[in-house]
């Protein structure tokens, strides 16, 4: 497929997203409906982080996005939208930033909804690997989509529901029971904190490691490297030295699978192993600030600032509710005292006049 190209001032040039010549291939066996493809841009200019940050989430999206998208000043949403229909792009993530706030919308191609994010904090994937001692990141990490796993959005709100909605349909749907695990390389978790209204975005990788098996063994196994022998004694000291396994990892009960089939030159069917996430970046902490009708228009189903305005508003209004219920208190005590008073005073009147 060659480039598209728009005839017009406003032009898209795009790196074609990878497609069979088989129909089949662009079709989820799980729904059956299209596979999920994304674009991943800005109609503004980024600074430095912020326009790697843009890079870090197209890596996260592979392998169904335009990685190599280039976007230009004078293109408009519309221009986006005309490319999109014949390349099978169904969401669109567009970060912006401006002097306050640095914000993500994430929108369904080509009637909406849009879903507005305010983010708080984010890392970018350079910075999570040099914090980490053993970065991992294998070539063909980025071969699969990720799975999703969302946290603590179980509740009754609209616009929770069509955020559920909206990642889940993001990326490709599974089926356990045809699912590869070879596939299964990546993790996206969004978890929501109702106390907080905030939404911690975390990027994994996943892997598994035989329970029980020292690193020095699997390393032997996997990359066939030939041991450093020269200050052992015999070969079965390179096997018990440190104590056979010491040096494995994840070994829990709780951390551990039985696979159902053999998953590389290590892990083997009908054995435990552990799986392991390592967190590849980027990392976000954002809030759901916005939810419209249409493709960054429409009708507005949700405003997190009005709903603090109607908050705010009910606050005050209680708080004044409250100052008059003590006021009133306070007038019909005051008013009591002056009728046992002047009840008083007619007595002693009385009793003056007798004498």
């Amino acid at each position: 497929m060659g480039r598209f190209k728009n005839n017009k001032k406003g032009r898209v040039n795009v790196k074609p997203i990878a497609m069979k010549k088989n129909n089949q291939a662009n079709v989820d066996h799980v729904t059956g409906d299209k596979i999920p493809k994304s674009f991943v841009f800005s109609r503004t200019k980024l600074p430095g982080s912020v326009k790697q940050l843009q890079m870090d989430l197209r890596k996260l999206m592979l392998p169904y996005t335009a990685l190599s998208l280039k976007e230009k000043k004078r293109n408009t949403l519309r221009d986006f939208l005309n490319v999109s229909g014949p390349m099978g792009v169904t969401h669109f993530l567009m970060l912006k930033k401006t002097a306050s706030a640095l914000s993500l919308r994430v929108a369904r191609t080509p009637q909406g909804p849009t879903l507005t994010f305010k983010i708080h904090q984010y890392s970018l994937a350079s910075d999570i690997a040099q914090s980490q001692l053993r970065p991992r990141c294998p070539p063909d990490l980025f071969k699969n989509p990720p799975l999703i796993v969302l946290s603590g959005f179980g509740t009754q709100e609209l616009h929770l529901k069509l955020a559920t909605i909206m990642f889940q349909n993001i990326f490709p749907a599974i089926d356990i029971n045809t699912v590869k695990l070879s596939t299964c390389q990546r993790l996206v978790l969004l978890n929501y904190n109702k106390d907080t209204k905030l939404i911690d975005f975390r990027h994994y990788s996943i892997r598994l490691q035989p329970v029980g098996v020292s690193r020095r063994l699997r390393k032997f196994v996997e990359k066939h490297e030939v041991p450093d022998l020269r200050n052992l004694q015999d070969v079965s000291d390179f096997v018990t030295k440190a104590g056979y396994g010491s040096e494995s990892e994840g070994d829990e009960e709780a951390a551990t699978v039985t696979l159902s089939s053999d998953l590389g030159r290590v892990n083997r069917g009908s054995t435990k192993s552990a799986v392991k996430l390592q967190e590849i970046g980027p990392r976000m902490t954002m809030q759901l600030v916005k939810v419209e009708e249409g493709l960054c228009s429409g009708g507005i189903i949700f405003d997190e600032s009005e709903n603090v305005d109607e908050r705010t508003a009910k606050k005050k209004q209680n708080e004044d509710g409250d100052e008059e219920g003590s006021g009133e208190e306070g007038e019909e005590g005051s008013e009591g005292e002056g009728e046992e008073g002047s009840e008083e005073d007619g007595e002693d009147m009385d009793e003056d006049l007798e004498d």
